[in-house]
């Protein structure tokens, strides 16, 4: 075959697993295996009409005109491998991927996105193993040949970072059936974010960067703005993502403006909770100390030394930690490495490589794959190619340059799209171009872009730059609409924006979203400040967001509790801007209070203790320029994560500054959550006394106020001094009536934190059918609200009881997950809880032996959350 197959292709990526190994250990005799290789993938190649693109060592690439001749041309190479005689001592192990598109060619080269997701797909699989994509089974599957089948693997989220692919393996019966996961991005975990474009080249970096990792323990890449750090640094921990046993975790912190929170952001990205009474940075030592993982700090720049100091702290403690770290400048730790971020590769304007090979360089192959996107039927030509090597040296092939160029191919030609940048360039420099540093030419790239557009784009983006971490439609349409931009033209100019690769858009749990690169928010930011609109476009994000909360605030009470935190989670950073903002000016300590009183209910439930404890006392702060009216709310929460960090006499003083200040106000509502938080620590501090008379003057205020919520939770306290006092029979009484009125207000967390209540009664009562079921439904409405205090309590419950029922094994394990969630939570057992503890673990441990025991503790201590959540609910499922 002379020429390239076009049109709708189906390609084919095959390698041999562990080339490296089997070279070091048949020496010589690796040439002829893998010459027998070749000859037989390319015997079956022929048959099948397939086209040779491209072989690089022992990786052959093919195409085919329809999908059943590339799949038929898989299994019978795969069955002439398994068949053949290998030199002894040798096993030849090809993995194979398939995937179905319509690819750019660039004389005989493709490329594309079908073409990254082709080799994706064969770098999941194992030797002997034959993987197909979605789009090539949709073709094959009721066309199969003799005695082949397909078996459905599922979706999968390949080492791209780009959407889930459903993938199937091809079934033979010469070739095995029976292989391990694949080596997708779900074998680890982490939370690494699906991207919206592939990932163009830098093989050489990458594997460079991969070296690098094995030899340092913090390594920084650096570079100007656009240079593709974050890019770079996100394919990187994709790749490496097998080394580490208990994950990679990005600690994306372009949004963050207070160094302060640099600890809590590492513990959110990891969903460590924070523990009373200790730093954070010491709860994050203790759990990653006996952890192998990777950390990647993303945009340090501005928290340099806040993330140096938690670097230095980290690394020390715990042996089997890495940390990737991105920043426009070295974070200056000791032992740091650091690695610049190169241009991308360009050929040289005064002698061009024929056009077959020009899609070999970097800066050419994302300008023309990027255009394509935007442009259906974008190429590059004989014509074409000096101008667009001309825009990537103009731009000196800054990643985020040239996309911003490209996204000007729909409207521009690439001619013209060189013209204008040598036009900007030489309008900025005088004529010269030889000193520009690089940060000056991607600012000048986006000034070029920035002129090109209309009012109402330059409008839209500038104000858009308010928002961190990215924003709804229906946000975007509050906070931006004025001058230029009508309400109603919000949704067409942003799509305009969208269009032109200055706006990202991406679904979020169902929702669009649209969010700005950090480096074209920066400069819009600068751009809002220089229109004289950033107080008034920050005022109206944060009235935006106040409206959020306060929303968000009555949703945490009721039925869909679980989605308003998530909610509120998506819009965490927005939330914190919000009350920055009004925290830097005093005319608006009333909405600061606001807002920090209606966040108080999310800190307190997403573990945010110690933020949401310094932003309320910011806001209270600032008080003397409120009204007394907004004060109650703040000072309850404030007070509320006191007490659970253990700070009793800092409760104790802000409930009686609360009270006092509810008393001048007549706010009732918030005097019964005073007193009622005033009950708890008096208890806690052993006065049952002064407990029981706090605790019935806040359900009397309750009741009077037709307050379900304060009610429960008022009855769910009398259950507690019962129970502490022994009286179980009593206590159970006030857990069903706290249980009912919280099942009338339809407030989860609520019901779940009654149902552990009832579980430990029920356990003390060796009511073990009863306290299975009160532990196990709340640890049901758990996986919604996340509570990991309740969590602890039912794993640990659910523990005694499986104990007291005979399956040791598995009590082990759920003590285990139970006390690796307790260290977490930094808890203090009360003493008679505390023996009752040890002796139902002592008890567990004599009857399985100290063995076993040790082997099921430790599998449930490197349970994850949801693992252990699973493992409880489901115990025989662990026992198959």
């Amino acid at each position: 075959m002379v020429d390239p197959p076009t049109g709708t292709l189906t390609f084919l990526f095959a390698d041999i697993e562990g080339s490296t190994r089997l070279l070091g250990d048949l020496g010589d005799r690796y040439a002829g295996m893998l010459a027998d290789y070749r000859r037989l993938f390319r015997a079956a190649l022929e048959r099948w009409h397939g086209y040779e693109i491209d072989t690089a060592g022992d990786g052959i690439f093919a195409a085919f005109r329809r999908a059943g001749d590339a799949m038929s041309m898989a299994v019978e190479a795969q069955c002439a491998f398994a068949q053949h005689p290998w030199p002894e001592g040798a096993t030849l192990r090809v993995r194979m991927g398939l995937h179905t598109g319509e690819p750019l060619i660039i004389g005989s080269e493709y490329v594309g996105m079908d073409v990254h997701r082709a080799a994706r797909i064969g770098a999941v699989a194992h030797g002997g193993q034959i993987i197909l994509s979605e789009a090539t089974h949709a073709l094959v599957e009721n066309d199969l040949p003799r005695d082949v089948t397909l078996r459905d693997l599922g979706a999968y989220r390949l080492k791209d970072l780009l959407r889930p692919e459903h993938l199937f393996q091809v079934m033979h019966p010469v070739l095995p059936g029976t292989f391990p996961s694949l080596r997708s991005l779900d074998a680890r975990s982490h939370n690494l974010p699906i991207q919206l474009t592939s990932f163009i080249g830098r093989e050489r970096e990458i594997g460079e960067i991969k070296r690098l990792l094995g030899t340092t323990r913090l390594l920084t890449i650096t570079g100007a703005g656009g240079s593709g750090k974050t890019r770079v640094g996100l394919q990187v921990a994709a790749e490496v993502l097998e080394t580490f046993q208990d994950g990679v975790w990005l600690v994306e912190l372009a949004g963050l403006t207070d160094p302060v929170l640099v600890p809590q952001m590492v513990a959110s990205a990891l969903s460590v909770p924070e523990q009373p009474n200790r730093p954070v940075t010491e709860t994050l030592v203790g759990y990653l100390r006996s952890r192998s993982s990777l950390l990647v700090f993303d945009n340090c720049e501005h928290l340099l030394s806040a993330c140096a100091s938690l670097s230095n702290v980290l690394l020390q403690a715990c042996p089997n930690l890495r940390i990737l770290a991105t920043s426009r400048e070295a974070l200056g730790v000791p032992g740091e490495t650091t690695w610049r971020v190169p241009p991308l590769s360009m050929p040289d304007l005064q002698r061009l490589p024929p056009l077959t090979q020009m899609m070999r360089y970097e800066a050419v192959r994302l300008f023309v794959e990027r255009s394509a996107s935007r442009q259906p039927g974008f190429s590059i030509t004989d014509n074409n190619a000096p101008a667009v090597v001309q825009v990537c040296q103009h731009l000196d092939g800054i990643p985020l340059a040239i996309e911003l160029a490209a996204g000007r191919a729909r409207v521009l030609t690439v001619k013209q799209i060189a013209a204008r940048l040598g036009d900007r360039f030489r309008l900025l420099t005088g004529g010269g171009r030889t000193t520009l540093p690089r940060h000056q030419t991607l600012r000048a790239a986006m000034d070029w872009s920035h002129d090109l557009l209309s009012e109402a784009q330059r409008a839209l983006w500038r104000r858009l730059s308010v928002f961190i971490g990215g924003c709804a439609l229906e946000a975007a349409e509050a906070v931006c609409s004025g001058e230029h931009v009508k309400e109603t033209d919000v949704l067409d100019v942003l799509s305009q924006l969208v269009d032109k690769s200055l706006v990202i858009a991406e679904t979020h749990d169902g929702e669009a979203r649209y969010r700005l690169l950090e480096t074209v928010r920066e400069y819009g930011r600068e751009r809002l400040v220089e229109a004289g609109e950033d107080g008034v476009v920050r005022t109206r994000h944060r009235d935006w967001y106040l409206r959020l909360a306060e929303q968000g605030e009555r949703g945490l009470q009721g039925p869909e509790q679980s989605s308003w935190l998530e909610r509120l989670e998506t819009e965490h950073d927005n939330l914190r801007a919000a009350l920055e903002w009004s925290n830097s000016d005093p005319a608006a300590a009333e909405p600061g209070l606001r807002l920090a009183g209606a966040l108080y209910w999310f800190w307190w439930m997403g573990g945010y203790w110690s933020e949401g404890r310094r932003l309320l006392e910011g806001a209270l702060a600032q008080s003397s320029e409120a009204p007394p009216s907004t004060l109650p709310k703040a000072l309850r929460g404030a007070a509320n994560l006191a007490w659970h960090q253990g700070d009793y006499e800092q409760a104790l003083t802000i409930c009686e500054h609360g009270l006092a200040v509810s008393a001048d106000v007549g706010d009732r509502e918030h005097t019964a959550w005073l007193l009622m938080n005033l009950g708890i620590v008096a208890m806690r501090q052993g006065k049952s006394a002064r407990a029981l008379e706090l605790f019935q003057d806040s359900l009397m205020l309750g009741r009077e106020l037709g307050q379900k919520v304060i009610i429960s939770q008022a009855l769910a306290q009398f259950g507690h001094l019962a129970r502490r006092s022994g009286d179980y029979r009593k206590a159970a009484s006030f857990f069903e009536d706290s249980l009912a009125m919280s099942r009338e207000a339809g407030n989860t967390r609520l019901i779940a934190y009654v149902l552990r209540s009832m579980g430990m009664i029920a356990l003390r009562q060796e009511d073990y059918a009863a306290a299975n079921a009160f532990y196990s439904e709340s640890l049901r409405l758990c996986q919604e609200v996340r509570d990991r205090w309740v969590i602890e309590e039912c794993l640990e419950g659910l523990a005694a009881v499986t104990s007291a029922l005979g399956n040791d094994r598995q009590a082990a394990r759920l003590f285990g997950a139970a006390e690796a969630l307790h260290y977490l939570l930094g808890r203090r057992r009360l003493p008679s809880d505390q023996t009752a503890y040890d002796e139902r673990v002592g008890s567990t441990r004599a009857r399985l032996g100290n063995s076993a025991f040790a082997v099921a503790w430790a599998e449930g201590r490197a349970m994850t959350l949801q693992q252990a959540m699973e493992s409880a609910l489901d115990p025989l499922r662990d026992e198959t």
